[in-house]
């Protein structure tokens, strides 16, 4: 059987992007690794269901840093369930709120799912969906 173990993002503040994760989708933070000799640190956050999301630094590493929300090769969203329409439409209020960009408002989408699209701190996408 072959499932995601996990995805990884790279960013260049570790704590804020694992804050985000926790306060608004109920993430559990982990332990910070760190290996000075590679300069590498890095976090698990993991979701109720399982899924994980790892989020790094390095300073050898400097990952390029796309315009926030713009669609690029590689990693194009995470799309995140929260369970109902109504959970869809709060959070992404609850978002928009705290400073977030929404860039998709909830809709029903061609292929049937029910989704908004907001802007992590870094700018990476995420699918708000049922």
């Amino acid at each position: 059987m072959t499932r995601i173990q996990h995805v990884a993002l790279w960013t260049h503040d570790i704590e804020r992007l694992a804050a985000f994760y926790a306060r608004h989708f109920g993430a559990a933070v982990g332990e910070r690794y760190v290996n000075a000799a590679r300069g590498f640190a890095s976090r698990f956050l993991s979701f109720e269901d399982g899924a994980r999301l790892e989020v790094m630094s390095s300073a050898q590493l400097q990952p390029a840093t796309p315009e926030p929300g713009s669609e690029r090769v590689g990693l194009a969203h995470l799309a995140l369930s929260v369970g109902s329409p109504r959970r869809v439409d709060e959070l992404t209020a609850q978002l928009r709120a705290a400073g977030c960009a929404v860039v998709g408002e909830p809709r029903r989408t061609g292929d049937g799912y029910y989704e908004s699209v907001v802007l992590d701190p870094d700018g990476d996408r995420i699918e708000i969906t049922v």
